[in-house]
């Protein structure tokens, strides 16, 4: 009884630590849908590189430098929308799986290619960089695009407005990592990101 006395005590005087509910959970839909951009705030994402990412008119952009915007989260199985617009000359992407949040890369994550002059068209805009060639050929300069993305297990696909450009493809590399944003060259916007944890 005595011990049961002091622990009760102890408790009570012991200061209570609250959590607040994290930004993820809050911009969950009833459907699975996690919002990790709306075009108002970079909460869930870090910058690494030199990129010149600005918030601005409910997007965020980029045009000089060269960056990610990195996810503080890391995801495994999942699908993903995002809504982006780039010029003829960009060189972007969304990179996922990645295995160093600071040093993004083909090496050590896999990546949906934005990238309508690439010097070898077969991996430019649509692909599955190194791990799927592009089919058909599709351009993204110019216009918003939307980009869904689905990744379970060791399979793949990609569907650019609606055409299906990488349907699954199988790699084993990577098995969950973060995601990246990525701005190389020309200009670069999003407007909206989510995901569906699998």
């Amino acid at each position: 009884m005595i011990i049961l006395y002091v622990l009760m005590t102890l408790s009570l005087a012991m200061p209570v630590t609250t959590y607040p509910i994290s930004a993820q959970a809050q911009t969950s839909s009833k459907d699975g849908w996690i919002v990790l951009f709306d075009g108002t705030s970079l909460d869930h994402w870090t910058k690494t590189g030199n990129a010149n990412w600005t918030l601005q008119d409910g997007l965020v952009q980029a045009s000089e430098g060269n960056g990610y915007l990195v996810s503080k989260q890391v995801y495994g199985d999942f699908e993903l929308r995002a809504e982006l617009w780039v010029d003829e000359e960009a060189n972007s992407g969304i990179f996922f799986r990645g295995q160093d949040p600071l040093k993004v890369a083909n090496a050590n994550a896999y990546e949906a290619n934005i990238f309508d002059k690439r010097p070898d068209p077969s991996y430019g805009t649509g692909a599955l960089v190194d791990v799927a060639k592009v089919d058909p050929m599709l351009k993204a300069g110019g216009k918003w695009n939307v980009l869904e993305l689905s990744a379970k297990g060791n399979e793949f696909s990609i569907i650019l407005n609606g055409q299906k450009t990488v349907d699954r493809a199988h790699d084993n590399t990577h098995a969950k990592g973060v995601i990246a944003l990525q701005y190389g060259k020309g200009i670069v916007k999003f407007r909206r990101v989510e995901i569906k944890p699998l």
